[in-house]
């Protein structure tokens, strides 16, 4: 037989015990492996592979995909759980070599050793294989460490298949060299176990000092501080917290006073199964809080890194200087306020970032933090979008002369592009260039999501959101961001559902609140709509609540009801003339399809350069408006050319 070299995926299975069977109970020992071999020859021909080789009590097969290879393993183990017969299958995807000595090549040896460790019930794939799978619907898997193979040179990660009906193996099951390496890992608040206001501080602290450490590993993806102290308090399984932040590992502790010694104790965990993977304590005397937490802080991190659980590569960002621990706190308070995301929280965000630069005047992170807070402030009309972009721009500015590599004052930037001077192009090329500087910045994403959102290719925003929210899955800006694209894009219960999760989370989140109020009345469901923008007697922004309720009732088709809100509006105009007025003028009249009076609002909004406007492309309040041939007018005078929804964006470059 001349040789021959193919990829293939390639599928070891094996009979545990069968020795053991054979020496017990000859005839069932065979029954057993004949019943097993009938169930390969059919599910294997079923699914386009071969069997290449028996051995004893196992097989080797090849498929021509890893989906074709997968499928087969899941409904082998399937058939064999029932008939109990103890299968073991490990897959991997790779060269292999056949010729009339047989099938050999790397790519076997790693399916052998695979297979070799698995456990009964049990299909083990390779990275490799992951790889090709994690995209597919109907698989579902997870990491179980990296391995190190007799005659493999590099490790490789081991993933389980956890599809229903296949066992998950525990930790202590597994036969092998077992290389812990941590890819994914959140920090929890350590808890205080003593009565100590004070105490409770410095656990925090801790955490987020921690968190500020290890954010400097570029191998590591870190669960943001904002979705780890989400979970502050509660008492939740390791398994469900990497269930929602999306990590591997959790690392956590907690602290009690003796007199005058503190007792911290660390503990690291595996999300997959609850595994101790490292366990420290700590015993110190009482003495500078910022100084002890700086010293444990920097132990937990080292020791990490001694025992190969982090790789000792690190980021550019590890030369930044160190930041003064209250200035920190400081800019964490703000942070905290500014994701609220309403104007009352946004001012008091300016306020903590300002105490942060009082301590620290080269802390580029909280400048940046104090652009993005502007920004909110003018962008919900608080302040002029004149005044919020000249402050946006110089704090942005000043934070990037410091650090360059800021992708934060970046994609303030870009956003105040997008929303204050619409330069779309320009906004663009500065959130790729913030996602070049660090690729999982949620910011960044979110940023990048606004220039395809306001150009209309919802499709690309939602899937910049999504990744945004894989980075940080409890941010509830990146949740109520992405709740948007979907309302824009018509995909309303999707919308619905992002929304409640949100006001599950945050009861007061006027934002989401507002927004599933416009998705249930563009979904049709018009007096539960009308129901709940009556329940709302503030905004978040300065459109009026009756304004989106007279809307409400255009669209049902009680004009009278409607005027009435008409009439209040223009009465509210006329004793306070604000900007934003023309936007609430447009919108109603826009629900009323009075044309004349909603595009001369419009081009008042337009020579006030309010933001709410660069998403006339999309929001489907402006549909009444869409078949006039002014609506395309308006749109070139903003930048803007009509919503494609697919394709290249519709935005026109200047």
């Amino acid at each position: 037989m001349e040789k021959k070299r193919q990829l293939s995926a390639i599928m070891f299975t094996d009979l545990e015990g069968y020795t053991s069977l054979m020496q017990e109970n000859e005839s069932n020992a065979k029954r057993i492996r004949d019943e097993h071999r009938k169930i390969l020859a059919r599910e294997i021909d079923q699914f386009e592979g071969e069997i290449l080789q028996f051995y004893g009590d196992g097989a080797l097969s090849i498929f021509n995909s890893t989906i074709s290879a997968t499928q087969s393993a899941i409904s082998i183990q399937n058939q064999s759980s029932k008939s109990n017969i103890p299968l073991r299958i490990g897959i991997h995807s790779g060269d292999v070599v056949i010729d009339t000595d047989g099938v050999y090549g790397d790519g076997v040896n790693i399916a052998s050793r695979i297979e070799s460790f698995s456990v009964p019930g049990s299909v083990m794939i390779s990275d490799k294989v992951y790889d090709d799978l994690k995209n597919q619907d109907g698989f579902e898997a997870a990491l179980m460490g990296e391995f190190e193979l007799k005659n493999v040179k590099k490790p490789v990660e081991v993933y389980a298949l956890t599809n229903e009906g296949l066992r998950i193996p525990q930790r202590t099951e597994l036969q092998g060299k077992v290389k812990e390496r941590i890819k994914s890992l959140a920090v929890l608040p350590f808890s205080n176990l003593s009565s100590d206001t004070e105490l409770g501080f410095f656990a925090d602290g801790l955490a987020e000092e921690l968190i500020m450490q290890l954010s400097r590993i570029n191998t590591l993806k870190l669960s943001s501080r904002a979705s780890s102290f989400a979970l502050k308090g509660k008492a939740m399984p390791i398994k469900e917290i990497g269930d929602q932040l999306d990590v591997q590992s959790v690392l956590e502790g907690s602290v009690r006073k003796f007199g005058n010694r503190l007792r911290i104790t660390a503990q690291l965990g595996s999300s997959l199964d609850g595994y101790e993977l490292w366990t420290q304590v700590f015993d110190r005397e009482v003495m500078d809080y910022f100084d002890l937490q700086d010293e444990v802080s920097g132990r937990i991190v080292k020791q990490l890194l001694d025992h190969g659980l982090i790789t000792k590569e690190a980021s550019g960002s590890s030369v930044k200087p160190k930041i003064d621990p209250l200035a920190y706190k400081l800019y964490q308070e703000g942070h905290y306020h500014y994701h609220k995301w309403t104007p009352n929280s946004a001012k008091k965000a300016v306020e903590k970032f300002k105490e942060a630069l009082e301590i620290d005047p080269s802390y580029a992170d909280a400048k940046a933090g104090m652009a993005l807070a502007y920004i909110l402030l003018a962008s919900t009309g608080w302040i002029t979008p004149s005044e919020g972009s000249k402050l946006a721009v110089e704090c942005a500015e000043s934070a990037l002369e410091i650090d360059p590599g800021n992708d934060d004052a970046l994609s303030a930037l870009s956003v105040n592009d997008f929303f204050f001077l619409w330069d779309f192009q320009s906004g663009d090329d500065r959130t790729k260039m913030a996602l070049d500087l660090n690729p999982r910045s949620a910011q960044a994403n979110i940023s990048r999501s606004l220039h395809f959102m306001v150009g209309g290719n919802i499709q690309q925003a939602i899937s910049c959101l999504d990744l945004a929210r894989e980075i940080d899955p409890l941010s509830i800006i990146g949740n109520r961001t992405l709740a948007d694209a979907h309302y824009f894009a018509g995909h309303y219960n999707v919308s619905i559902e992002i929304y409640d999760w949100i006001l599950e989370k945050e009861p007061d989140f006027l934002a989401a609140k507002e927004f599933k109020a416009w998705a249930l009345l563009m979904n049709g469901n018009v007096d539960e709509a009308i129901g709940l923008f009556e329940s709302i007697h503030e905004t978040i922004h300065t459109v009026k609540p009756y304004v989106q309720l007279g809307y409400a009732y255009a669209l049902k088709g009680d004009r009278k009801k409607a005027n009435f809100y008409l009439d209040k509006l223009k009465k509210d105009k006329m004793e306070n003339p604000h900007p934003h007025q023309n936007f609430n003028l447009a919108i109603l009249c826009s629900g009323l399809k009075m044309n004349d009076e909603a595009f001369e609002a419009l081009e008042n909004c337009i020579e006030s350069r309010l933001s709410p406007i660069v998403f006339l492309n999309v929001s489907p309040i402006w549909k009444p408006l869409r078949s006039d041939p002014r609506f395309e007018q308006v749109l070139e005078k903003i930048g803007l050319k009509r919503a494609g929804m697919h394709g290249d964006s519709p935005i026109r470059t200047k």
